[in-house]
């Protein structure tokens, strides 16, 4: 009493208000458990205590059963799964997969029980035999088989070493607190369930080891076989690590005792005892006391969350030193597990408090023990990477980058964003380091021992109950001496943008009249820094600019004001946030070459150059330098040279491209935007084409960006002019030299690894045609593991004047002649040999080269396959050509695919077609046709869109 007679008034009855929401589980639980090894089985009996805490009268209850979610292909988990482009599951056979198979469900009168699964397959909904009254309980007696997946799909089930990973793996309640809060299973590590008390007998091999979050509290044998008591009090579920090797060790610390398996095969196990010491006193320092016996922390769970970023780079370049390396796996890992073991707030709907209070103190940490650390630690030293910004910047300056890689590319999703509506890429990293960037944020502008307070009396209070984010908020807001309701009504609510800029600045001999001008809108505060000789020499916070605002400051012998120096703030634009004092041109920014590409400097104009090689039959093997201006991080203007030497013509070749974006908002018509690009090239020997496409294109997209919907209509002139060695026959040319096309097209694409749906219709316009054409495809996997892929492809000539003297405009087969130069043939202009081989599917999308391949009226074509075998297909292609003056001409052709990568290596083998039996005939290998993509941007597309 004489602790809570010191504190202020508001924070007395901050805890009263605290107190009257103090309670304590009544839910229990009991399990007897054996594993079936031989068949990968788990046989349970479970006493179920549940007791209704709401004002409400249940007639049904509500069970997450996460271990059915891989039962099969239309669960949740498998959704999810082909959201992110995995088709593990959607593939497995019938024996990998896990299930839950229930033998029976009876009351404490041992009266059998109805249930049934909800839509996602893995919640049990049983209905009670009589209704449970408020604050009454019920005891339910359930006894089912859990068939455990291998754990090639997610990170639970069995290895092949006879390690099995267990989470989630056994019936809990699900959450009602005046509704049910029903969460299937997206391995998203976030089970709502209600806060239990658990005891669970588990039978299994006597060679194998056992450890787990819950404490073991007695332990027998008997033949071959052991048996483990695992006790958990108020906690949500039991986690088990069960292998044939003793790896996990204990450590006891002063008050927190950890069982792990983490180490470093370069630091020692004194050292490691010493770090996890430290490791441990910061948490409790941080947070309070540890209310469980142990606290487990393995490998198992950091491989699910790790340090991203360079921390993954191979390790034998090792860029951290083997102690800070160790330290934050073990700290990131230690407070993921303590959250969740220890906070119950609603996992789905309001985790950023958790993301918030990790990433917080994981910022602290480095801040404490590692105020130097730089984000690519020794390899910042090197000689050829210290020069970049990058190499400069300190660890913890990788919060904002990564947050901000998100928001740059206009993905980003407010704190307040479902867990199961993230796209990846924001659950898994940007999202997280928002939160804890914010807590920061917060601590610079309010006081860092306000916000360290908070967070240590929020888990003071909350751990071990139910709580939510407006209970955190409570306690934020009671201990801060400022407003600062921005925090939750902007930064965590909104994905709207902090953005300020430094319009002037008069000065005087004493002072310093400086205006700020909020470009965003967002109305938060904003910090100035004086500098003189990179020191700070004073440090002002502003607010309630909510466009533009001029404030008076004495003057301190600055050199210049920076906005945001430390970079506390995540602001979105940096680049205008410094003016300097020493004259009036001092203000501009020096041009800076950089080898490769760096991040985004802001008091420089950056400038990368880097060596790039291209390729194609007539000008070989060119190399060249790429000039552009293209940081980590999107920005809204970009340019980008490419000029090469080609070789063989003893000439220069190349591109150049100018580029604004200008994004919207989040869905509808979200981006627009401005690009003038032209190239320059040969498509025979000592014959160039050059182009000159200025366009504007407009990207929609829905509000849910885990959809994969995107729609564009593109309007461009292309402008087209060429030059010809005279001496080949007919000139080489079967048209005027110079021509131009106005083009306007329509795509809409919802990109799925099940239902793959693109189509276009796309209009040209010239002097010479004007062509309408429309083109669909659809890729299709079944339940039965079989993919179809259909395309359909109309085109029609409104006028064509070039008809019957050039089929240069005309519609193709097999190979367009590629008047827009849109596609990267190697041999544009071959009819004959290895590159006209090379296969672009557009158009006629034909694989077979037959006699008259053109239209210069219409052409209707579908193209379709089917695999046979992995990625073996049967293809079959067929439709009509048209030439004005002659009856259309039916085709068709087939033959065998080899799919290995998808629109980026394919091979195609003819067998029948307008040719006949083409296999049979002589010069077979001269029939092969291929696609190959060597662009890096497209390949790289392959492993970012299932974060993107």
């Amino acid at each position: 009493m004489k602790e809570l007679a010191n504190r202020p008034l508001n924070t007395i009855f901050l805890i009263f208000f605290l107190l009257g929401h103090l309670g304590y589980s009544q839910h229990s639980n009991k399990l007897i458990a054996t594993i079936n090894e031989e068949a990968k089985e788990i046989g349970i009996q479970q006493e179920i205590q549940y007791y209704n805490e709401s004002q409400d009268t249940l007639n049904a209850l509500y069970f997450n059963d996460w271990a059915n979610a891989y039962a099969d292909k239309n669960s949740a988990l498998a959704k999810r799964f082909s959201e992110e482009f995995k088709k593990g599951l959607h593939l497995a056979k019938e024996e990998e997969r896990g299930y839950t198979k229930i033998i029976s469900a009876v009351d404490f009168e041992h009266k059998g029980l109805d249930w049934h699964y909800t839509p996602g397959r893995d919640i049990i909904k049983i209905d009670l035999n009589a209704p449970l009254h408020p604050h009454s309980s019920v005891k339910l007696f359930i006894t089912y088989r859990v068939k455990l997946p291998p754990n090639k799909f997610t990170p639970y089930g069995f290895s092949d070493n006879r390690e099995y990973f267990l989470k989630d793996w056994y019936l809990t309640p699900a959450v009602y607190d005046g509704e049910w809060h029903l969460y299937s299973n997206k391995n998203l590590e976030d089970l709502f369930t209600v806060i239990t008390n658990t005891t669970l007998e588990i039978t299994f091999p006597k060679d194998l080891y056992l450890v787990s979050n819950f404490y073991e509290s007695e332990k027998s044998n008997s033949g071959n076989k052991q048996q483990i008591i695992l006790t958990g009090t108020d906690q949500k579920s039991a986690e088990l690590i069960i292998g044939p090797t003793r790896r996990f060790t204990k450590h006891v610390t002063p008050g927190l005792t950890m069982v792990t398996d983490l180490e470093s095969s370069r630091y020692d196990e004194i050292s490691s005892g010493i770090s996890i010491n430290k490791i441990s006193q910061f948490i409790q320092e941080s947070l309070g006391e540890y209310p469980h016996k142990q606290l487990l922390v393995s490998e198992w769970d950091y491989n699910k969350d790790p340090l991203y970023g360079i921390n993954q780079l191979p390790k034998f370049i090792r860029p951290y030193e083997e102690k800070f390396q160790f330290e934050m796996k073990f700290l990131k890992t230690a407070l993921n597990s303590l959250i969740k073991e220890t906070m119950f707030l609603n996992p789905r709907k309001e985790n950023w408090v958790n993301d918030a209070i990790i990433n917080y103190l994981m910022i602290n940490f480095v801040e404490q023990h590692y105020p130097d650390q730089k984000l690519l630690g020794k390899l910042s030293s090197i000689w050829g990477i210290r020069s970049f910004h990058l190499a400069k910047m300190s660890f913890n300056e990788q919060y904002p980058l990564l947050h901000m890689l998100s928001a740059r590319k206009n993905i980003d999703q407010s704190l307040t964003t479902p867990n199961d509506s993230l796209i990846k890429f924001n659950q898994k990293i940007a999202n997280r380091y928002k939160a804890g960037l914010g807590l920061a944020y917060l601590a610079d502008y309010t006081g860092k021992t306000q916000i360290d307070q908070s967070v240590r009396e929020f888990y003071k209070f909350y751990k071990l109950k139910a709580s939510t984010a407006a209970d955190f908020k409570f306690i934020v807001v009671e201990n801060s001496s400022k407003d600062i309701n921005w925090f939750f009504d902007e930064y965590v609510s909104t994905t709207q943008k902090i953005d300020f800029k430094i319009t002037k600045v008069i000065k005087t001999q004493d002072s310093l009249l400086v205006t700020l001008k909020n470009k965003q809108g967002t109305n938060v505060p904003i910090s100035l820094f004086g500098i003189k000789n990179d020191t700070v020499v004073s440090k002002y916070w502003f607010t309630n600019i909510t466009e533009e605002k001029t404030f008076h400051i004495p003057r301190n012998n600055e050199e210049r004001l920076v906005l945001n120096y430390d970079q506390t703030i995540p602001e979105f634009n940096q680049r205008d946030n410094w003016k300097s004092l020493n004259g009036f041109f001092t203000s501009n920014k020096k041009l800076k070459f950089q080898f490769f590409k760096d991040a985004e400097d802001p008091y420089f104009n950056q400038v990368f150059y880097v060596p790039i090689l291209s390729f194609n039959k007539y000008d070989g093997l060119s190399p060249g330098m790429r000039l552009h201006n293209k940081t980590l991080l999107e920005r809204p203007f970009v340019f980008d040279f490419a000029p090469s030497y080609a070789p063989n013509e003893k000439s220069f070749v190349g591109y150049g491209n100018f580029n604004f974006r200008q994004y919207h908002g989040k869905s509808g018509l979200y981006v627009t935007n401005y690009s003038l690009r032209g190239s320059t090239s040969h498509f025979q020997k000592n014959s160039r084409y050059s182009t000159i496409s200025p366009s504007i294109g407009f990207g929609w997209r829905p509000d849910n960006l885990l959809l994969n919907k995107r729609e564009a209509l593109i309007f461009r002139s292309v402008n087209v002019f060429r030059t010809i060695d005279n001496t080949l026959e007919n000139n080489g040319l079967e048209s005027d030299p110079d021509y131009s096309v106005i083009n306007a097209k329509y795509i809409n694409t919802t990109n799925n690894i099940l239902n793959y749906l693109s189509w276009s219709v796309d209009a040209q316009h010239s002097s010479l045609f004007t062509k309408l054409a429309y083109e669909l495809e659809y890729r299709k996997l079944f339940q039965n593991n079989t993919q179809f892929n259909i395309r359909f492809f109309a085109g029609k000539f409104v006028r064509n004047k070039t008809a019957g003297n050039t089929n240069f405009f005309s519609f193709a087969l097999d190979r367009p002649t590629d008047y827009l130069f849109d596609y990267s043939y190697l041999g544009r202009s071959e009819g004959s040999g290895i590159y006209s081989q090379q296969i672009i599917v557009a158009e006629g999308g034909f694989k077979s080269k037959l006699e008259h391949p053109f239209a210069n009226d219409w052409m209707a074509t579908i193209n379709s396959s089917v695999n046979l075998w992995r990625w073996i297909e049967l293809y079959g292609d067929l439709g009509f050509v048209k030439n004005r003056g002659i009856k259309e001409r039916f085709v068709y052709d087939s033959g065998i695919r080899l799919n290995l990568l998808t629109d980026y290596f394919e091979l195609y083998f003819p067998i029948y077609s307008n040719n006949g039996w083409e296999i049979s005939q002589p010069q077979y290998d001269q029939k092969i046709r291929f696609v190959i993509t060597f662009s890096p941007r497209t390949l790289t597309g392959l492993f970012t869109r299932k974060w993107f």
